[in-house]
């Protein structure tokens, strides 16, 4: 706050400045402002407070009950002692919890804080010279040096009749009995030994020149949120698909009898592609032929009838109250029901009728549908962000994602989000994160990186990521470095896939059930965020459209019956790694990894730990699915806490071996016929 005195100075000189433009006395009045403006006697340097994201932008993301670093650059001029403090507090709250840096090395100032509650919380750094502590110091300096202390004995008595003159109420007391014990002192040991004393530091401290301390800049936010939203296991399935009668379509009810199956095999989301009437307009069929036959169900991404829109259930799944019997269901299996958020319309969905004014006119009178030459979707419509009632669409939109959760729905996966304005989701999920915290929002999202990235600043829980196309150890080490070591690590949330209806890469379709197994294994391990769509994944369909990356006779545009109690080894890989993930923190967040070097760029490794270090595993992968591969791994031994030379035995969680490993290199062989990697959890003494 700037001093009566400095206000009343400024506005005399900024009406002077009117008259005297041009002259050099402008010149020197408008430095004298600025030196008014400065608060010229603090020497403090601020910057680099962790964790923001784009200087405090936007808010940078944790988890409840997680350890959260917090760390600013802070430095001064000269060779002064400094102290600091963090400063932060939930947005709800007025007071701040104040927490004390500690150096940690080239003028990086850190402090762990715990966060209890979901929302959103702020953030400051303050810091001032300590001079109280910085004449100590130097006091014992020179009194071990054999220096003559007199004159720094009176200086520190100046320093501290200060501090009294500005204490108030008992603190008063014992600063007067300090400076008189001091000045009493016989010799200049007993006077080192006062003036060394702790506790008139801390009572000085509290009397400081408040005009002295410099706070940062900005104020970031950090997001804090549930478990899930780092730790989750995703499983996607056509609740049409769930009938197991042969020609029938399936519904909730017939989902309830796959729920133990989801969960024995380790899924705790299980996400569902629309579930809303599908338009009949327009309707694609098999195969994303641009012309229905008599009895194709459509894309449920097409949505709206008569029937009804995105507020409505499709009539063949069944009712509401099916579906909220669904979601109980589950979360008695330790499962939630993620929904499809997908704001487009089919040309008979209420709101063309309702709200032309929402949607893109043609010349010819008809509605702009989604195209990417030579792609047509003439079964979507898509909305107009830049139509002139964009406030109306924006609050209706909301008021979509509104419903299901008062229905029980926590999980969003919004269906291609970069095709939506930035603006309308950086203020729509504020606007329901405030009102609902526990809510997570999967963006779905295979675009440029700049892209992904917006959107994940812009509020996104979880992000789709480049995962399903990076397959060689350099590019696998590449991308997973960048995505935990860069400003990323903040913000941007990876939720590894190998596989999408939309998205069948060459590797699964050349690969055989030997890479369905390497990817799965990869995808696991890599992220504490994965997931599947099933059942084609476990049970290895991979026979592609020709020419194209994606599945031949599609879910998407029909109804298949599967048989779901068909065993696979890919299922069983995924019950086995589902159950490790479960059982070891160190899996359980993304960016604890460190890559460990091989002498064969067909073996990847690399070590995951926890926070307390017990938990440390080494994960070996071999990524040729055809042949057995052997190498020599060098593992960084200060991530496993290892000497040189020191015998260990780690645990194979995927097969129940165990082996005894040396120091930092070891041999290992993989044969992607039998299992194609190892988990290694390095057993701890007892």
């Amino acid at each position: 706050m700037y001093s009566s005195f400095a206000v009343g100075m400024n506005f005399i000189i900024n009406f002077i400045l009117g008259f005297c433009a041009g002259c050099k006395l402008f010149t020197y009045l408008k430095t004298f402002t600025a030196m008014i403006n400065v608060a010229g006697r603090r020497r403090i340097v601020i910057n680099n407070v962790m964790p923001s994201v784009e200087g405090g932008r936007y808010p940078a993301k944790t988890i409840v009950n997680q350890p959260l670093r917090l760390s600013a650059n802070i430095f001064a001029d000269g060779h002064e002692l400094i102290e600091c403090v963090a400063l932060i507090k939930h947005k709800t709250d007025k007071l701040w919890v104040t927490l004390p840096l500690l150096p940690e090395g080239n003028d990086v100032w850190a402090t762990t804080f715990i966060p209890d509650r979901l929302g959103m919380y702020q953030l400051l750094v303050q810091a001032w010279i300590d001079h109280f502590g910085t004449w100590q110091h130097g006091l014992v300096k020179k009194f071990n040096a054999g220096q003559d202390i007199d004159t720094e004995i009176k200086n520190g008595l100046l320093i501290a009749e200060q501090a009294a003159a500005k204490a108030v109420g008992k603190n008063k007391i014992p600063i007067a009995d300090w400076i008189e014990e001091l000045r009493s002192a016989t010799g200049h040991s007993e006077a080192v030994a006062i003036a060394t004393n702790v506790e008139i530091g801390l009572l000085l401290a509290k009397s400081r020149d408040k005009a002295l301390i410099t706070t940062s800049h900005i104020t970031p936010e950090i997001e804090v949120e549930r478990e899930r939203a780092l730790f989750s296991t995703w499983y996607e399935l056509f609740p049409r698909s769930a009938a197991a009668a042969e020609g029938t379509h399936g519904s909730f009810k017939d989902m309830l009898r796959l729920l133990p199956r989801i969960s024995r095999m380790g899924f705790d989301v299980l996400y569902l592609p629309p579930i809303h009437p599908i338009g009949e307009l327009k309707r694609k069929g098999r195969n994303n032929s641009l012309t229905a036959a008599e009895g194709d169900h459509g894309s449920p991404w097409a949505i709206g009838t008569k029937e009804g829109g995105h507020k409505a259930l499709h009539p063949e799944l069944g009712t509401i109250d099916d579906f909220k019997l669904l979601i109980n269901t589950a979360q008695q299996a330790g499962i939630e029901i993620a929904m499809d958020i997908a704001f487009q319309c089919a040309p008979d969905h209420p709101y063309v009728a309702e709200h032309p004014e929402w949607f893109k006119w043609r010349a010819d009178g008809t509605v702009q549908y989604a195209e990417n030459p030579p792609k047509r979707y003439e079964d979507i419509l898509p909305f107009n962000f830049e139509t002139e009632a964009w406030q109306s669409l924006w609050v209706e939109l909301r008021s979509i994602m509104e419903y299901w959760i008062e229905r029980g729905i926590e999980i969003f996966r919004v269906d291609n989000p970069h095709t939506k304005s930035f603006m309308f989701w950086e203020w729509a999920i504020r606007e329901i994160k405030t009102k609902y915290p526990r809510i997570i929002f999967l963006a779905e999202a295979f675009t440029r990186p700049r892209v992904m990235e917006q959107l994940a600043k812009l509020g996104f829980t979880q992000s789709y990521t480049y995962f399903t196309w990076r397959n060689t150890r350099r590019e696998l080490e590449d991308y997973i470095t960048e995505l935990t070591t860069s400003e990323l690590k903040y913000y941007f949330r990876p939720n590894l896939w190998p596989n999408t209806p939309d998205i069948l890469p060459p590797e699964l379709t050349t690969g055989g059930e030997n890479n369905h197994i390497i990817r799965l294994l990869l995808a696991a391990t890599l992220s504490s965020s994965y997931g599947i769509y099933g059942p084609v994944y476990e049970m290895c369909l991979r026979e592609p459209i020709q020419g194209k990356e994606e599945y031949i006779d599609n879910e998407k545009y029909q109804v298949w019956q599967w048989d779901w109690d068909t065993w696979t080894k890919t299922g069983e890989i995924a019950e086995r790694i589902n159950r490790v993930r479960k059982e070891n923190p160190a899996l359980q967040t993304t960016n604890n990894i460190q890559f460990a070097a091989t002498d064969n760029d067909n073996i990847i490794c690399y070590i995951k730990a926890d926070e307390s270090r017990r938990n440390v595993l080494i994960i070996v992968v071999n990524l040729d699915p055809f042949n057995t591969q052997n190498a020599v791994v060098n593992l960084p031994l200060q991530a496993i806490g290892k000497e040189p030379g020191e015998r260990y035995q780690v645990e194979d969680l995927l097969s129940g071996d165990i082996f005894e490993w040396t120091g930092a290199h070891n041999y290992v062989s993989l044969n992607p016929y039998e299992l194609p990697a190892h988990i290694l959890r390095i057993q701890q003494p007892q």
